[in-house]
C-alpha cells in the first residue's frame, strides 16, 4: 500500500501539546497493526537544537544515528517504541542550507532560487525520506510553532501542495487548539479555536480533525459550535483534557474515538486495538506499592524540560518496581561538602545528569561524594561520570586538584580529557560524539549483572572522555572501570564495589528507556533506592 501522512498543527499558543498528541495516535495506529514513523518540522533556522542552551529549549534528544533533535522526538519514541533517524527532526535550518548548497553547485541552472517552489519543494522531499512503503504503512508528521506564524507559513504551504498531489484521502490533517475556560463567566470560549481554523483555510488548508485542549469537558452544544465554524463533522472535533499520567493519552484519546475518525478519513480499516500491556503499564503506574525520593542534581532546574527524558526514564524504573518516585530537584550551585546533608538527608537515591560548562560543577562533586560516602544507590550520566571520576580522584586516589581540562586547563591531575579525535575540532555544532556506540561490560561487574549480556549498545553525546594515563590510578584506589569500548580506548562505565549501589556511564541511557519497557539501568537505580529506603 501507499504512504498515508497525517500532519499535526497547533493554533492559538504553543505548548498545547501536539507533539504528545501526535505520539499517541502512533500508539494507537501501532496497537492496530500498522507500521507507524514520525517525524518533527521545526521552523527555527538552527540546523539542530544541538547549539541552544538548555533553558531556552529544553532537552537535545540523540537518535541511534547520531543526530541531536528536538525533543519531541523522545517523546515519539517512548509512545511508539521504534528508533527514529536523522531524517526524523528537519527544521528551517536545514531546508535553507540544503538549498543554498544546490544553488552554489549551479544545480538551478542560473535560474532565481524562490520560497516557491525551490523552499516548498525541498520540504514535501523531506515528507518522503523519512521511510519508504515497505516499511511504513502511516506516517505522522508535526509541524512545530503555532498557525500564524511567519516561519511556519512554507511548512503550511508544502502540505497544502503535498495535499494536492498525493490526494486528500492519503494526507489528512489534525489541527491541535485551545478551548480557555473563562472563570468570570463560567464558559468555555470556542472564538480562539476558531479563528486558528480560519488561518488554515486562509492558506487553501481544511484540518480534518479538531483536537481541542481544555480544561473542562466539552459538551455538546460547544462541540456542535466548533464543528459548524470549523467546517468538520463533530465526530471529529475531540477533547483532549489534562490527565493524571502523561502515557494515559492514548488511553483517553482512544475513548474519544482519534485513531478511528483518523482511519476514517485517511480509507483504512480500523480494527480493534491491542491495548493489553499498555494498560497494564498504566495500572501499575497508579497503584504503586512504595515510593522513594531520588535527588537529581543539574543547574538546569528552573526548566524540567532540560531533563525530561531522564525523569521519564527514572519514573519508568518505578513502574517496573510498582514504586512511585518522586524527585527532588536539586540546583547544583548551592550544594557543598558542609551542607549536602542538609539536601540529601531524605533522599533514597541522588542523580547527576550531564550537562555542559563550569557552572555548579562543585556542588555536583560535593553530591556524589555523599552518595558515596553515606552509601546512597547513585547513578551518574555522561558528565555525572566524569564528576564521579574527579570526585573519587580527589578524595580517594589523593590527587586533591584532579579535574577535567575542559573546566581546568591547568590541573596537574586531568582524569578527563580531550577525546583525540577532538583536537581539531572547530565548529561546536553537530560535532559531538554522537550516537549509538557498543561496550564490553566486565561479566564480574554489578554493570554486568544490570544488562545480563556482556555487549551493550548506548547513545552517547560528549567530547571529553576519561584519561586513560589515571586508569590503573583508579583501579589501585579501588574503582571498578566495568565497561570499556570493544578497541578498549574508551572508558564507558564505572562503579564503586564496596558501595551497595554506584554506576556511572558516559553514555546517555535515558534516551533508550520505554514506559513499558524500562531502561535496566534506571529499573534497577530504582530497586536500590527503594531497598535502601
Amino acid at each position: 500500500m501507499s504512504v498515508k501522512y497525517v500532519f499535526v498543527t497547533g493554533g492559538v499558543v504553543s505548548g498545547l501539546g501536539k507533539g504528545i498528541t501526535a505520539a499517541s495516535l502512533g500508539r494507537l495506529l501501532k496497537a492496530r497493526g500498522y507500521k507507524v514513523t514520525m517525524q518533527k518540522f521545526d521552523p527555527y533556522i538552527n540546523i539542530d537544537p544541538g547549539t541552544m542552551n538548555p533553558v531556552q529549549h529544553g532537552e537535545v534528544f540523540v537518535t541511534e544515528d547520531g543526530v541531536e533533535t528536538d525533543l519531541d522526538l523522545g517523546h515519539y519514541e517512548r509512545f511508539i517504541d521504534e528508533n527514529l533517524t536523522q531524517n526524523s527532526n528537519v527544521t528551517t535550518g536545514k531546508v535553507y542550507w540544503t538549498v543554498l548548497t544546490r544553488e552554489r553547485r549551479g544545480d538551478f541552472g542560473g535560474g532565481t532560487v524562490q520560497v516557491i517552489p525551490h523552499i516548498t519543494d525541498e520540504i514535501k522531499s523531506r515528507f518522503h525520506c523519512n521511510h519508504n512503503s515497505s516499511e511504513t504503512e502511516i506516517a505522522i508528521i508535526e509541524v512545530g510553532g503555532t498557525v500564524g506564524d511567519i516561519e511556519s507559513q512554507p511548512f503550511l504551504e508544502a502540505i497544502r501542495q503535498f495535499q494536492h498531489e498525493v490526494g486528500h484521502e492519503n494526507a489528512i490533517l489534525i489541527h491541535v487548539t485551545l478551548v480557555p475556560y473563562l472563570k468570570v463567566s463560567g464558559e468555555l470560549k470556542t472564538k480562539p479555536t476558531q479563528s486558528s481554523v480560519k488561518d488554515l483555510q486562509g492558506m487553501g488548508i481544511q484540518p480534518d480533525i479538531i483536537v481541542c485542549r481544555s480544561e473542562l469537558p466539552l459538551d455538546d452544544g460547544i462541540r456542535s459550535k466548533i464543528a459548524q465554524f470549523c467546517n468538520v463533522p463533530k465526530s471529529n472535533v475531540i477533547q483532549n483534557l489534562d490527565v493524571e499520567v502523561l502515557y494515559e493519552l492514548p488511553l483517553v484519546m482512544e475513548e474519544e474515538h482519534l485513531a478511528q475518525v483518523a482511519c476514517e478519513r485517511l480509507k483504512l480499516p480500523c480494527p480493534e486495538p491491542d491495548l493489553t500491556e499498555w494498560c497494564a503499564m498504566i495500572n501499575n503506574w497508579k497503584h504503586p506499592e512504595k515510593e522513594v525520593t531520588i535527588a537529581l542534581v543539574g543547574k538546569y532546574i528552573q526548566l524540567h524540560d532540560a531533563y525530561i527524558s531522564v525523569v521519564e526514564a527514572l519514573k519508568h524504573g518505578g513502574v517496573h518496581n510498582r514504586t512511585s518516585v518522586n524527585i527532588k530537584w536539586i540546583d547544583s550551585e548551592l550544594v557543598t561538602d558542609s551542607n549536602a546533608e542538609e539536601y540529601f538527608h531524605d533522599v533514597n537515591g541522588i542523580l547527576v545528569p550531564g550537562g555542559f560548562g563550569s557552572r555548579g560543577i562543585e556542588g555536583k562533586i560535593s553530591s556524589i561524594r555523599f552518595a558515596r560516602e553515606h552509601n546512597i544507590p547513585f547513578l551518574g550520566i555522561c558528565l555525572g561520570m566524569q564528576m564521579a571520576i574527579v570526585e573519587f580522584a580527589r578524595h580517594v586516589a589523593g590527587f586533591s586538584d584532579a579535574h577535567t581540562v575542559e573546566l581546568d586547563e591547568n590541573t596537574t591531575h586531568p582524569v578527563i580529557h580531550l577525546m583525540p579525535d577532538q583536537n581539531d575540532v572547530e565548529d561546536i555544532g553537530g560535532t559531538l560524539r554522537l550516537g549509538s556506540y557498543p561496550c564490553i561490560l566486565d561479566k564480574t561487574s554489578k554493570s554486568y549483572e544490570v544488562y545480563g549480556q556482556e555487549l551493550i549498545h548506548e547513545r552517547h553525546r560528549h567530547r571529553y572522555e576519561v584519561n586513560n594515563d589515571f586508569r590503573e590510578d583508579l583501579v589501585k584506589a579501588g574503582m571498578k572501570l566495568s565497561g570499556i569500548s570493544p578497541d578498549g580506548r574508551i572508558v564507558e562505565m564505572v562503579e564503586i564495589p564496596t558501595h551497595p549501589w554506584f554506576i556511572a556511564t558516559q553514555a546517555h541511557p535515558e534516551f533508550k528507556s520505554r514506559p513499558n519497557r524500562p531502561h535496566p539501568l534506571f529499573r534497577d537505580f530504582i530497586r536500590a533506592a527503594a531497598e535502601n529506603k
